[in-house]
């Protein structure tokens, strides 16, 4: 196996951005053992792994552009997943709060909040992680407050 055919596998998700349904979505999909592994981690340690991953992001999409050919093209996933575990740094992995937080991350990343939406148009690799980081930190934050307000009203038991 060449180069090119391992950086477009990890670009692709293993081929899970060629789904013909949701490819980002489905594609997100290897993120969630991976923060599984960082949930053994104390929380600096899940922001500092996160951020090596977020950087491995930006040459992995770089190439995967460059082989499919478009800018940001829609088979290249290692930005949704490499970004994924973000949305969990500090919060139990327990599933309540990994559906959530998945769902967030998604639900951010196609809306795109500011600055996002403008983040995306930086060139190459760069341009297609740096927008997910930035909605993933929303997410982050997001996933942070509704689990305190879920403890808080007993509606999860504390981990």
């Amino acid at each position: 196996m060449n180069g090119a055919r391992i950086l477009n596998f990890f670009a692709t998700g293993g081929g899970l951005g060629r789904s013909s349904v949701v490819p980002g979505t489905v594609g997100t999909l290897p993120g969630i053992p991976l923060a599984w592994g960082l949930s053994y981690l104390a929380w600096p340690w899940q922001a500092a792994v996160c951020a090596v991953l977020a950087v491995i992001s930006v040459p992995i999409c770089d190439a995967g552009e460059k082989i499919a050919g478009v800018k940001d093209p829609h088979v290249v996933v290692a930005d949704e997943y490499l970004t994924f575990p973000l949305t969990l740094i500090g919060l139990p992995f327990i599933w309540p709060v990994v559906v959530f937080a998945f769902l967030t991350h998604r639900v951010l990343d196609i809306l795109k909040p500011f600055p996002a939406n403008q983040l995306q148009a930086l060139p190459g690799g760069l341009g297609i992680t740096i927008d997910d980081v930035c909605s993933s930190l929303y997410a982050l934050a997001l996933n942070h407050a509704v689990y305190h307000l879920a403890l808080y009203y007993h509606w999860l038991p504390a981990a």
